[in-house]
């Protein structure tokens, strides 16, 4: 074993230690396993490694998923190992003890570390991130604080996500401002394409663009910085969701040249159910309004946006564990993992008569979430077929011009559960119902 290879690969582990991941709860016989799996494959290369499924079992030992279902639907909310849950037991346990005592003056205590870590896995400042609870709460703090008025633009998709579409909408019924459709043909693998249906939908009156970093029907990866780039030389602001590329594919938020950014961390970072953030670039706060009154809503402090009244302390504190966890994988070995189990099962299907495949299997075009259809069968009847038949959890997707089942594996998903959906898929396409 290469030792150069193996001391890069410790490297970010010796910044948090297995210690620090499995603080708290005696080492049982997963994370030794665990342990040692990390140590055997140190030298191993992203790509290498995300074959192996020797060390990518021992990644399942460390969640709790039910063994009578295959969950192939961690697109809608992802499971937390169980360092992320102990934690979150804990946590609560110990607000129990004397709520308002442990909540405001303990654990309340620990939001600025978690926002320091936060910020760090995001790549900007720690004066730019609010804790939220998911997306829908961070990216509607932007569409309801931006000084809109009447006449104003905004350029959106017809693939957002509802919750997002909903709340513009309501801002055009509230306040008269213009929302302008892109309605994307997916999926493509040209940037060039994806970028100008943007670019051409801006006027002099475009005041925002809200851009879906990866739209969650099907997978697809918008070329996010260049239309912000585009945006930004016409004075135009950039809103990016990004519920879920956010500890899915490596990037940093500034990299996207967003100006706002809201994400769920239940998703791919593997955090608590009820957890989020916002990215404000931080010359951008002071006029951004606070979804919840804050005593400034003029504040250019970021903490402004964290004014929720009593909340689940012991959730948001145990984003924490799912950072180091995240940390323990490394962001390029998720990535290459997850996109290896994507066109690991698209691979072994696309080319049987009647199926289309609408998702990119290239990297930088889509990754983990992956779309299928049959010819001449709706998308809920392959969904319920995968269920009766195999308990492959699953959803039917039928949105625009987006048809399919969206098959969404993560890092405890096996190729052993893989090959089960293919046989599935198989059978259905073949006739079976």
């Amino acid at each position: 074993m290469n030792a150069t290879g193996r001391r890069n690969f410790l490297s970010g582990l010796s910044k948090i230690g297995f210690g620090a991941v499995l603080a708290g709860i005696s080492q049982p016989a997963w994370s030794r396993h665990l342990e040692k799996s990390i140590l055997q494959y140190g030298s191993a290369s992203p790509e290498e490694l995300a074959g192996e499924e020797d060390f990518w079992y021992a990644i399942q030992q460390a969640y709790t998923v039910s063994p009578s279902i295959i969950n192939l639907n961690n697109g809608g909310v992802s499971p937390s190992p169980k360092v992320v849950q102990e934690a979150m037991k804990r946590y609560h346990d110990l607000s129990n003890e004397g709520p308002s005592y442990y909540m405001w003056r303990i654990l309340d205590q620990g939001r600025e570390p978690l926002r320091r870590n936060l910020a760090a896995l995001a790549g900007c400042d720690t004066e730019e991130i609010a804790i939220q609870r998911n997306a829908s709460e961070a990216l509607e703090t932007v569409i309801f604080g931006l000084p809109l008025k009447a006449g104003d633009e905004v350029v959106l998709s017809k693939q957002d996500y509802p919750n997002m579409i909903n709340a513009w909408k309501q801002r055009e019924l509230r306040d008269g401002i213009k929302l302008v459709w892109v309605n994307l043909e997916l999926p493509s693998e040209d940037n060039a394409y994806l970028a100008a249906q943007y670019t051409k939908a801006f006027t002099t009156k475009t005041k925002v663009v809200h851009l879906t970093h990866i739209i969650n029907w099907n997978g697809q990866i918008l070329p996010v910085r260049s239309i912000a780039d585009a945006a930004h030389a016409r004075g135009i602001e950039v809103l990016v969701d990004g519920a879920h590329s956010f500890a899915h594919f490596k990037f940093t938020i500034p990299e996207l040249g967003a100006d706002y950014f809201g994400t769920s961390l239940h998703k791919w970072l593997s955090a608590c159910i009820g957890s989020g953030l916002l990215y404000v670039k931080k010359e951008k706060i002071a006029k951004l309004y606070p979804l919840f009154a804050s005593p400034d809503a003029r504040s250019a402090d970021i903490r402004k946006f964290e004014n929720l009244g009593t909340r689940p302390f012991f959730i948001e504190q145990a984003i924490g564990k799912a950072i180091e966890f995240h940390q323990m994988i490394g962001a390029e070995r998720k990535e290459q993992r997850l996109l290896y189990l994507k066109n690991y099962w698209i691979n072994q299907v696309k080319d049987m008569p009647g199926i289309r495949i609408g998702t990119s299997t290239r990297q930088g075009f889509g990754c983990a979430i992956g779309l299928v259809s049959v010819k001449d069968r709706k998308p809920s009847e392959l969904d319920q077929y995968l269920f009766s038949q195999h308990k492959i959890h699953t959803v039917g997707i039928e949105w625009e011009n987006i048809s399919g089942v969206r098959i969404t594996p993560h890092v405890y998903t096996t190729t052993q559960q893989l090959d089960i959906l293919v046989k599935g898929i198989k059978s259905f396409a073949s006739g079976g119902k």
